[in-house]
């Protein structure tokens, strides 16, 4: 089930959920390690791809003086998502840590391992690709466009 990030630390100490999907950089700031006590991460490449988009209106942008729309440009686009990206890799660390220090208990699945778990949430791709065709969106071609984009980034980094 979806949840809002803000809404995690309530539903899993309400006994909504279980569990999350979320980076390390983010259990911190919900106390994420305070209330769960097993974490499971994954050797090699991740199994999922986080996205996260920080966007401004269009209409307040187009209204910028020119000026202002070079700041917004210089300080966007491609350099500032590999930066984002970056620092929420750092970030990642010292949020493990935390958990470490609590004695929680931190289980590694290994990449061979991870290719089962890939194989297990197919269903979810084919009922997300079936939900998009019912609304007129090729959603087969974003997943394989997505992971198109994916596999040229990890091989350019």
């Amino acid at each position: 089930m979806g949840v809002p990030v803000t809404a995690i630390p309530e539903a899993l100490s309400n006994g909504v959920i279980d569990g999350t999907t979320i980076p390390w950089e983010v259990t911190p700031a919900l106390k994420v390690s305070e209330l769960v006590h097993n974490h499971t991460e994954f050797d090699g490449p991740a199994i999922y791809n986080l996205t996260f988009v920080l966007a401004m209106n269009k209409g307040k942008y187009a209204s910028l003086p020119d000026d202002l729309k070079a700041v917004v440009d210089a300080n966007s686009g491609l350099e500032f998502s590999i930066f984002a990206g970056g620092a929420m890799t750092d970030a990642d660390k010292p949020a493990r840590q935390i958990a470490v220090d609590m004695g929680n208990n931190i289980i590694s699945i290994p990449a061979e391992e991870a290719k089962k778990w890939e194989e297990l949430a197919l269903p979810i791709y084919d009922a997300w690709v079936a939900d998009m065709q019912s609304k007129g969106i090729d959603g087969r071609a974003l997943i394989d466009e997505a992971r198109a984009l994916m596999a040229e980034y990890s091989t350019a980094n």
